[in-house]
């Protein structure tokens, strides 16, 4: 992932962490979009301008999804054609495991004859 990867992940994080923090703190009067649904006098988006929170919880949703997006296209794995060729190329990345025995150094014979 580079420098730009984890840039961009801490970036996210900080991002997830203020929008939880500005999401609790709003008060619940039906002045966001939640009383889009159940709030009887209001129009579309409410005829009054949204105030500091309301303004900055856009932004920081608008950041949320750039950075989603972003951190997705750079981590995005190679397009395979078929799942032949995906699966020939997951055997290649993983070839040998723990189970595998190594043939060329068999473990010496242990002598279990009882001498008196």
């Amino acid at each position: 992932m580079g420098v730009i990867g984890i840039i961009l992940l801490v970036a996210f994080v900080i991002i997830c962490i203020l929008l939880v923090c500005l999401v609790l703190i709003q008060n619940e009067e039906g002045g966001g979009l939640g009383g889009l649904l159940g709030g009887g006098n209001s129009v579309a988006f409410g005829s009054r301008s949204g105030n500091v929170l309301t303004k900055t919880t856009y932004i920081l949703v608008t950041l949320f999804f750039l950075a989603t997006f972003g951190l997705a296209f750079l981590n995005k794995t190679p397009a395979v054609k078929s799942l032949d060729a995906a699966a020939e190329q997951e055997a290649a990345e993983t070839s040998g495991g723990f189970w595998e025995e190594d043939t060329a150094t068999e473990p010496a014979a242990i002598d279990l004859s009882v001498s008196e």
